[in-house]
């Protein structure tokens, strides 16, 4: 190993008290966490140890200014029982873009996956065998440097974390367009992974589920019309035999399961087509019929089947099924449970890491 990660492990693992048939979802952890300090201008001590509660000083910066960034991956095993990481060096790398983006440091993307590996094979046994759960993977870096002033902090913590997690979405579920808050505008944080993107979602939503929505159908910040993303996804539309699905502009996330999705598609003899849509448009589509269907991608959802889309007092309908849709999410977790050949060359095998 090009690392060497101090390892203390728990006394007695927590996970024979888990019920994998009912994951209560975000609030069971593993046993562990991978932790690693930047301070003196680089990153030192990385360690995995028994996850417990880190002191936080009332003047780190994170809580007063923001610094704060976080990645969403999933382990799976395969047939042979192998731990599996989906894409984690595109985890690695999008991690360091919104550090760039947030003004923090970048974190050595080798370290990131050695660091991920090594909590993965201990944490095995946590990985959920039902198809469509996986072991979630939360790495996220912030500011804990006690100060109170204007400036990127000199002293981060980058951690990783882990949360067995069932299916995330059970239902073909239902949009909100949202006309009057906004996620993101051209030059802000849109692209980055920056926790307060979605610390500012979090009102928009409440108030969507209040109206019976599942997530917010966001649009853009100047002229309320062409659509970014959803909530906690990126979103593909079937217009006329083409999948179409907004372009980065600036404000959209560029999201490894959408990244992999296209391929997925392309593979197949779809014709992708990345470009600004509106939602007058998909409303046109879904009168004159030609919107066959539509759905979200993301990390903790998977692939999220869209049914209708509220805009304004009226509902538009997208569809009743997603052929589409679920071939695509069937090649997916395939590949993730190594029941297909990874073709793309997406997965990487957890062995022995701790031998």
């Amino acid at each position: 190993m090009s690392h060497n990660i101090n390892i203390t492990k728990v006394a007695e693992s927590k996970v024979d008290a888990l019920d994998f048939n009912n994951i209560p979802l975000g609030t069971t952890f593993t046993d562990h966490m991978f932790i690693c300090d930047f301070e003196n201008g680089e990153w030192t001590n990385p360690r995995i140890e028994p996850l417990e509660l880190i002191p936080t000083h009332p003047a780190a910066m994170a809580l007063h200014y923001g610094q704060a960034i976080f990645e969403g991956m999933k382990a799976t095993v395969d047939t042979e029982g192998n731990p599996m990481l989906f894409r984690a060096d595109k985890n690695a790398a999008r991690l360091n873009f919104s550090a760039d983006r947030m003004g923090m440091p970048d974190f050595p993307e080798d370290l990131f996956v050695e660091g991920l590996k090594q909590l993965v094979d201990l944490e095995r046994n946590w990985i959920p065998p039902t198809d469509g759960s996986a072991l979630y993977l939360r790495p996220f870096m912030y500011a804990d440097e006690p100060f109170i002033g204007m400036r990127a902090a000199t002293h981060y913590k980058f951690i990783i974390m882990a949360s067995p997690a069932g299916p995330f979405f059970s239902k073909r579920i239902k949009l909100w367009a949202e006309k009057k808050y906004i996620r993101a505008a051209s030059g802000g944080t849109g692209e980055a992974k920056a926790a307060g993107n979605y610390a500012a979602a979090i009102r928009p939503t409440e108030l969507a589920k209040a109206k019976g929505y599942d997530q917010v159908l966001w649009l853009d910040a100047v002229e309320h019309k062409y659509i970014q993303e959803v909530g906690t996804m990126n979103i593909f539309f079937k217009i006329g035999g083409k999948m179409i699905t907004p372009k980065r502009d600036g404000s959209i996330l560029d999201g490894i399961t959408r990244l992999s999705v296209i391929d997925v598609l392309r593979d197949k003899g779809y014709e992708v087509v990345e470009r600004a849509i509106t939602i007058d448009e998909i409303k046109t589509a879904s009168n004159n019929g030609t919107l066959e269907e539509a759905f979200g991608t993301g990390t903790a959802v998977g692939i999220a089947y869209i049914q209708d889309i509220g805009l304004e007092g009226e509902v538009i309908h997208v569809s009743d099924e997603s052929p589409v849709g679920n071939e695509v999410n069937d090649t997916l977790n395939a590949i993730k449970t190594g029941k297909v050949e990874d073709a793309f060359g997406w997965m990487i095998k957890v062995e022995n890491e701790l031998v």
